[in-house]
Parts: structure tokens; sequence; C-alpha cells
């Protein structure tokens, strides 16, 4: 496996100063912010879209500092009521330039409408109570996600983009592993999952668990920790909607690899990856508001080099 990072991590720097710094604590690869919810402070879009040297000179700036372009990150809601047009537009273009510059994979959330054609906002569902609950899910995905996805996913494949990475995210209609799965077996094996653990750890499920049961559907994982404050989850639950920087009043909050659960725990979930044939990049995504996001970013980096196996396997068992 090798450690790459998702380029906001380090989103105060500019381009070349985060790539210089990527590289001193040792990440091999950039994931490139590039649409929504993000300010994109690293990529032109518009710009590397329409030139072509541009492109050349971007992919140089990684080449020259022996990082790698692992993909671009469009995360957003492309299915908002809305800012939906707006944000798919965005996606579309994120994807034309993955295609331009080589790159097969595309980081993105699944999306959440609205409840119902009248409705100005989205709405997660995550109780089946009252009955009009499931109504709406079913709206959500017959008349939106489905049709809305079989369209995305012709697209990136004409582009080459042969990897739509969901991250199974709250506040989406696919935010756990049977979601996914259903999205994936309707739109093909395009689709398939950005597994960031710090999700479900939130939401109460076993990322361990969910890499056996997801297998080869892993397609790009983010490397992000949870930190769950016991006596305020005693109180709220883990449904927690108060500022994300005041992190003694919330139930859990984003944290730097290690400090939410130890190497033992992430060398675990590294082997379980293995297991399930994923040997591919483990982008970590820096959001502890405590730490200084260097500084983060290098703890992070030695977490990942003592859990996670870096050399392909050459056991054999003797003839005797």
């Amino acid at each position: 496996m090798k450690i790459g990072m998702v380029s906001d991590s380090l989103g105060h720097l500019p381009f070349e100063e985060m790539l210089d710094t990527a590289a001193a604590v040792g990440i091999q690869g950039i994931e490139i912010n590039a649409a929504n919810w993000t300010s994109a402070p690293h990529i032109d879009r518009i710009g590397l879209l329409t030139d072509e040297v541009a492109r050349g000179r971007f992919l140089r700036a990684f080449e020259a500092r022996g990082l790698e372009l692992i993909a671009l990150n469009a995360n957003g809601n492309q299915l908002h009521p809305l800012e939906g047009e707006e944000q798919s537009a965005a996606l579309y273009e994120t994807i034309r330039l993955a295609g331009a510059l080589g790159l097969d994979t595309v980081v993105l959330m699944s999306g959440l409408p609205a409840g119902g054609p009248e409705d100005r906002t989205p709405n997660w569902i995550i109780s089946s109570w009252p009955p009009e609950t499931s109504r709406i899910l079913k709206w959500q995905w017959e008349e939106k996600l489905l049709p809305y996805w079989h369209d995305l996913a012709a697209f990136a494949q004409s582009q080459g983009v042969t990897k739509l990475c969901v991250e199974i995210h709250g506040n989406q209609l696919v935010y756990n592993v049977p979601a996914l799965l259903k999205l994936r077996q309707a739109i093909g094996p395009v689709v398939g999952a950005n597994l960031d653990p710090s999700h479900l750890m939130w939401m109460g499920a076993d990322p361990l668990a969910a890499v056996d049961a997801l297998g080869d559907a892993i397609l790009h994982c983010h490397a992000k920790d949870t930190y769950l404050n016991a006596p305020r989850m005693a109180l709220t639950s883990r449904l927690e909607n108060g500022s994300l920087t005041n992190i003694p009043a919330r139930s859990w909050s984003y944290i730097t690899l290690g400090l939410g659960h130890g190497t033992e725990w992430w060398g675990e979930f590294c082997y379980r990856l293995r297991m399930v044939g994923y040997d591919g990049w483990l982008s970590i995504e820096h959001e502890d508001v405590l730490l200084s996001r260097v500084e983060g970013l290098r703890r992070s980096v030695d977490v990942l080099r003592a859990a996670a196996p870096s050399e392909p396997s050459d056991f054999k068992l003797q003839d005797f």
C-alpha cells in the first residue's frame, strides 16, 4: 500500500509549497480536491481543461518531487434540489479533466436529493417511521439517484475514468455498506467505495466488517480517524449537529490518525484490506482542528508507516 494525501489537508499552502511539504513528511501521492465542497486552492480546473501545456506543467510538478497524482476529488451534492445543477456541472468537468490528465479515478459522493418534487432542501432518511419515510426513500432512489448515476457512469467511462469512488458518508443516500453495494449492483463495477473508516466510526458501524463485506468493491481509501467522546455521546448519542470546532462539546470529532484508534487498530484495518485484495492508496484526510495541519499529517504518516504493508508478499511454502 502507498501513503497519499487529500490536498485540502494542506489547503493553507500554495500549490508547490503543498507538494514540497507533502513530500518532506513522507507522502507518496496526492489526491487533488478539484470541485464543489472545496475552494480548490491547488488546481485551476477550467484552465487545465482548455490548456494542454498547462496540464503538462501541472503533472511535471508532481514528477519533479517523486510524487504521484492519485485522483481528483469532487465531493459535493450533485443531486441538491437547488444547487445540484451547478455542482453536477463541476463534477462532469472534473471527470473530463481526470481523463485529460490520464487519471482513471475520481472521488465523489453519491448525492442526496430532496424528499419530493416540490422540496427545496435535501432530505436524509435514516428511519423507517413514520410511514412516509419509505415512500421518500423509494422516490429518491428510483426517480433521482439511479437515473443520474446511469448517465454519470456512462460519461465517466467515455472519458477513461473507470473508478468512481463513492465516499460512504452521512447526509448522502449512500451512507452505509448495503447502500453502496445496491448502487454498484445497479450501475456496474465502475462504481465502488471510497472507504473512509472515520465516517463508519461515528455512525456506529464497524469499518473492519465493512472491509470484509465490500471486498473488491473497495476502489480507494481515505485515512481519517474519529474520536468518540463517551460522556457527551451518553447524553446526545452519535447524532451530532454541534459546531465542528467545539471538540469538548461534541459526541464525536475527526482527529489525527492514531489519536482516536491506535496503531494496532490501523494495522488490523490495513491487513484486512490486503486480505480482500486491496493494495492501493491510503489517502490521509487531515481534519483535526486541535493540531497543526503539518503536525497532524506527519503523525498520520508515522501511523500508516507502522500499520500498512508496503511490499508485495513473497512467502512460499517449502517443498519437502
